[in-house]
């Protein structure tokens, strides 16, 4: 391949060993310091779950059932999609940024912002930084979070538009969830004397959703496919019709039970990856690293350095994780001690999750790889030919070719390892429309998610100016909210396409993370730990740094050369303006943070409103689980 820099031999199922050693060792001993000495962790210290109990977003939830709804929230499309496009600068560089990167930055982001919340109230991101840092400082949090998550539910949502477009076997299987969740809700939190019921709604939940996988294939072959086929802009309409239906029911619903369903479905596929590598151990058939590390490459243009810190935005460290955390978990925890669990091993598992995409994306031929992630006419300039792409489009169904975006790539590697399992190769079909399922799975989860979040932030922000609109209980109030929210990203995925929303979800994702961990670096400082606070603050330079290079990088090579065209000027207006107000909220805030972190270790008081030093010792000792 054009762009080989050193092509050594590898097997995939070494390289998963290493990963699963290295997360290990991180949950046992890394997540126990944070827990028993950085955090303090005490189940005597009631959380808002059971303090401002509402049925409706506070509700105590057993650990599992809230691991499964943080999970499936969190792992959206970053960690299938981004390791997946990343596989152009080969598969050594994104390896180590999902490993380490995560049980060093991205699983402590989460941890930490989680407990802050808790010990808020359940409140949000920006609220603790008006709380701990500044009034000035929650305000630009705030209206930098909602724009940043406004793209960011753009970015997830373009990826299951172009999964799902002329695909009627996807659209019907991701179509039966909700039912299915609706039934399990009802099932689940509305049984006699208020007991929650997990088993039975369990079992039959995932029984329920492998049928309606089986039955998407009659329904591709049958008349009702063509009711089921629709345009990447119709897709986008009925995204949009549920992301604001999700975002106004109650919790328990819809949100909980889907993610629960869902998070079935993504640890039993991890793991059924996993088995399967151990047993086919396909070779890697990319090179550790290639030339299109300097740049130039025919999916992502940019260098190395910064481009893939932002290209894999989630799987390694994600902004967006911090607002569900603070978002709706914080609201569901039902114990300190729980926080470990869902805080630091969820982000663990979905670094699992980009390690097993890298896995899949580069145990593909190359020249399949680009022939699905580029337009025919650039994959014509590679001097690459294809191996089994055409074997695949017939087996599926569909043309695969110029299907960028990464998400079809990903299906494709995926059911190319369950293909090699004995007895498995004739149910290729099957195993690509599951890996689609899969992907969109993770995505609508975090998208439902997401908007629930933007809205608490926006009823936040708009409170502040109108009163009634703060009211998060008010119906009339969340629909309207929720209604702007939709509006919103969905705009922008209408108008967009993957080459300019990814990086502007990539830069402004991460972004978001520097200021979730500026943030948790002050509330530690507050805490009287800023002996441990550099172990926020040191992955908040390095992610800050690498992100704001990269945001104005973006915006000098791919949004404003798009305003020179009159058909593409507003776009990349709009975009250029979006990374201005991204890089300049994160380095207002930074620069507040630092300003109340020299007050603080100068002897000034705390905020009065601030968590500040815990007079009692902890419960959590430094041990396993």
């Amino acid at each position: 391949m054009e762009g080989t820099v050193f092509d050594p031999i590898m097997n995939s199922l070494s390289i998963l060993i290493v990963a699963l050693c290295i997360y290990a060792l991180a949950y046992r001993y890394y997540s126990a310091f944070l827990a028993a000495r950085v955090l303090v962790l005490n189940d005597a210290r009631i959380t808002p779950a059971h303090t401002c109990k509402d049925g409706q977003n506070y509700l105590p939830t057993p650990k599992w059932v809230l691991f499964g709804h943080h999970f499936a929230a969190i792992a959206g499309a970053g960690p299938l999609v981004g390791p997946t496009l990343a596989a152009q600068f080969g598969f050594a560089p994104g390896l180590v940024w999902l490993v380490l990167g995560a049980v060093l930055a991205g699983a402590v982001q989460d941890f930490t912002v989680l407990i802050a919340s808790v010990r808020h109230k359940g409140r949000s991101l920006a609220e603790i930084a008006r709380t701990e840092i500044s009034t000035f400082a929650g305000l630009v949090a705030m209206i930098a979070v909602l724009f940043i998550l406004l793209v960011t539910l753009a970015g997830l949502g373009i990826v299951v538009v172009n999964a799902l477009a002329a695909s009627p076997w996807g659209v019907f299987t991701i179509g039966m969830t909700i039912p299915i969740a609706l039934g399990m809700g009802v099932y689940m939190f509305k049984g006699p004397g208020g007991t929650i019921r997990v088993a039975l709604p369990s079992a039959a939940g995932v029984t329920l959703l492998m049928a309606s996988l089986v039955g998407g294939h009659f329904v591709a072959v049958s008349a009702w496919a063509g009711v089921l086929t629709f345009s990447p802009h119709q897709i986008t309409l009925l995204l949009a019709a549920y992301g604001f239906i999700a975002s106004t029911l109650p919790v328990w619903l819809l949100l909980a039970p889907r993610d629960y369903l869902s998070t079935y479905v993504k640890l039993g596929t991890i793991a059924a990856l996993i088995v399967g590598i151990a047993i086919v151990h396909p070779q890697i058939q990319f090179p550790a690293i290639t030339s299109y590390i300097h740049g130039g490459g025919p999916i992502i243009k940019g260098n190395v350095f910064p481009f893939l810190f932002v290209t894999i935005a989630c799987g390694a460290i994600s902004g967006f994780h911090s607002l569900v955390a603070s978002g709706t978990t914080s609201k569901m925890l039902d114990k300190e001690t729980d926080a470990r669990f869902i805080g630091y091993g969820a982000m663990v598992a979905e670094s699992l999750v980009g390690v097993m995409a890298l896995i899949a994306a580069c145990s593909m031929a190359q020249g399949d790889y680009f022939a699905i992630n580029t337009a025919p006419a650039v994959f014509a300039k590679l001097g690459l030919h294809t191996v089994n792409l055409e074997f695949f489009s017939h087996a599926v169904g569909e043309n695969l070719a110029g299907r960028t975006g990464g998400a079809v790539s990903l299906a494709v590697g995926m059911a190319q390892i369950f293909r090699g399992v004995p007895g498995m190769n004739q149910w290729i079909g099957y195993w690509y429309h599951y890996a689609i399922m899969f992907e969109a799975l993770f995505i609508l989860t975090t998208v439902d998610a997401g908007t629930r979040v933007a809205r608490y932030v926006l009823h936040e922000l708009l409170g502040k100016i109108y009163k009634p609109l703060g009211n998060q209980k008010s119906v009339p109030a969340g629909a309207l909210i929720a209604a702007v929210v939709v509006l919103c990203w969905g705009y922008l995925i209408y108008t967009g396409n993957i080459s300019t929303i990814w990086p502007l979800f990539g830069a402004g994702n991460q972004l978001l993370a520097t200021i979730a961990l500026a943030v948790t670096t002050v509330f530690l400082v507050n805490m009287g730990q800023a002996r441990y606070a550099w172990l926020t603050a040191v992955p908040a330079i390095f992610v800050g740094i690498t992100t704001v290079v990269a945001g104005i990088l973006s915006i000098r090579n791919i949004f404003w050369p798009l305003t020179k065209e009159s058909h593409t000027a507003i776009q990349g207006y709009l975009d250029s303006t979006l990374m201005t107000i991204f890089i300049a909220g994160v380095v207002l805030v930074a620069i507040d943070a630092a300003r109340r972190i020299w007050k603080t270790l100068h002897g000034a008081p705390i905020p009065e409103e601030a968590f500040g030093p815990s007079e009692e010792s902890g419960t959590v000792k430094m041990r396993c689980c």
